[in-house]
């Protein structure tokens, strides 16, 4: 049994190692107790928040500001109520963007919770990132649509042009074949070009597209980190139930089937309510069926008919371009998968995507 000395002892060992680590993190953390008094921060976390020495001993709710993150305080009690972690991803005001961790902190003598430890992580870049590499999937698809069958198809309009009037030609006609042959090797020489362009764009595809096992939850993730301004502005809620997680899919033709669904579900809704917007996934047989569904203006059958086309779009006052339900279309059908829509016109949508797995 321990004696007093050697307890005492032993604290100021444990205190020793806790002010080290606190001083040597490179992440900002705070530890805040069950009374919400500020007891200790790393230096990171004091330079990211304007923290002073002197606030340590002080209440989280005078200083609460600091954080530009006004439900924090809330987030801590609730937290020391249920002993449960919180983890999320929140955008201070200042506009940069944190996956923000709060951690119970457990007594092991009473096994109460006895204040919680925070962590945030600096996710700005990856924010940005997402958003880039959406647009850029969106431009790609496009840009590779375009040269596969819009050029294409005046190149054959022109080889079949060029066959009438090799069967309308007098032989006394002598420049006449000699031109032909010339716009006939021209012809070739274009199609070679768009062929090589097609071909290494989707050898490239290809080989940065490898398909993996993903995580559905994460590929929410990314999409809220994506659209956060239209998330905020709008004040939608997004809601999940994910019964089956894992699928075998390429991930940015995962994200980009997502991010469309979720962002035309919050545009298309109207200003006199709240978008809510619901994610559903569940194993379907052979299938992993997605389904998002909203309280947006729902699609008449004429719409419907037209949606998947590019540059259609159902309401040409919403923002968009009327690419993002015709790439989602063609990326479901690349991969073998299925599109059905439920709905009942001004009550909101529901699409299904059915993917194999």
């Amino acid at each position: 049994m321990q004696t007093k000395s050697q307890q005492i002892s032993d604290l100021v060992t444990l205190n020793e190692e806790l002010e080290n680590y606190f001083a040597n993190t490179i992440i900002p953390q705070l530890f805040v107790d069950s009374e919400l008094i500020l007891r200790k921060f790393t230096p990171p976390a004091m330079k990211q928040f304007s923290l002073k020495a002197d606030f340590i001993g002080r209440s989280i709710m005078d200083v609460h500001e600091n954080f530009r993150f006004p439900t924090i305080i809330e987030n801590i009690k609730t937290v020391i109520a249920t002993g449960k972690i919180l983890e999320k991803e929140i955008q201070t005001t200042d506009m940069h963007w944190f996956q923000m961790n709060i951690l119970p902190y457990i007594n092991r003598r009473d096994n109460k919770t006895n204040g919680v430890i925070i962590t945030f992580v600096d996710i700005t870049a990856r924010v940005k990132d997402l958003r880039d590499q959406e647009k850029l999937v969106a431009e790609h698809e496009l840009l590779l649509d375009s040269i596969a069958h819009d050029i294409k198809n005046p190149i054959l309009a022109l080889s079949l042009s060029l066959s009438a009037m090799k069967l309308d030609v007098e032989k006394k006609a002598e420049r006449l074949p000699k031109l032909i042959d010339a716009m006939e090797r021209s012809l070739n020489n274009i199609k070679n070009v768009v062929e090589d362009l097609v071909q290494g764009h989707w050898d490239k595809q290809r080989n940065e597209s490898a398909e993996e096992l993903i995580d559905l939850g994460n590929i929410v993730d990314d999409v809220r980190l994506s659209i956060p301004s239209l998330i905020h502005e709008s004040g939608a809620i997004i809601e999940t139930d994910l019964k089956a997680t894992e699928i075998t899919f390429v991930r940015r033709k995962l994200r980009s089937i997502l991010y469309n669904l979720v962002s035309n579900a919050i545009k298309y809704t109207p200003k006199d309510r709240k978008p809510h917007v619901k994610i559903h996934s569940e194993k379907c047989g052979d299938y992993m069926l997605l389904k998002v569904s909203d309280n947006g203006i729902g699609l008449t059958e004429e719409a419907k008919t037209i949606i998947f086309e590019k540059f259609k779009r159902v309401k040409t006052s919403v923002e968009g371009s009327g690419v993002g339900l015709y790439l989602v279309h063609t990326i479901v059908n690349n991969a073998g998968g299925k599109i059905e829509i439920e709905n009942n016109a001004e009550v909101g949508s529901a699409f299904k995507i059915f993917l194999k797995n």
